[in-house]
Parts: structure tokens; sequence; C-alpha cells
């Protein structure tokens, strides 16, 4: 998991927080535990869904380098590995 995606994570975590010491929030009509636990949630699924996402992209990205590199082949152009 990089960088980007655990700060992602860290911010959503740390509004869940803030919300408890009385900052602003877009839901004014709900209750603050209420948008607490939706930032947690928020938090819990950006985490996990960074791992699913990280490895569809390297999955296309590798997709991408095997037809280039095919194309190579096909054209007799030698590829440096």
């Amino acid at each position: 998991m990089g960088q980007g995606e655990v700060e992602q994570f860290e911010g959503t975590f740390v509004s869940a927080f803030t919300v408890l010491c009385g900052a602003r929030t877009d839901l004014p009509d709900r209750h603050v535990c209420c948008v607490f636990w939706l930032n947690i949630a928020a938090a819990l699924i950006q985490i996990l869904t960074a791992i699913v996402m990280v490895g569809w992209i390297m999955s296309i990205f590798w997709g991408m380098d095997m037809v280039i590199l095919a194309r190579y082949k096909e054209q007799g152009i030698p590829q440096q590995l």
C-alpha cells in the first residue's frame, strides 16, 4: 500500500474525531455520533479498497506491457528487459 492511500485513510479517520470535538459537517440534521460512525466507515472502506484498486491498476499496466512486448516480437524489434 502506497503513501497516498495511507494519507487518505488517516485524513478521513482524523476527520471522524474532529466531529466529536465540534467541527461543522455537511450533515447538520444528523447526530454527532452518526456522523462520526459514517466517517469511520468511510475510512475503513478506503483502506480495504486501496489494496484491490492497487492490484487492479497494476494488472492493467502489466497487460499493457504484455501487448507492447508482443508487438515488438511480432515486428522483430529487439527489446531490452
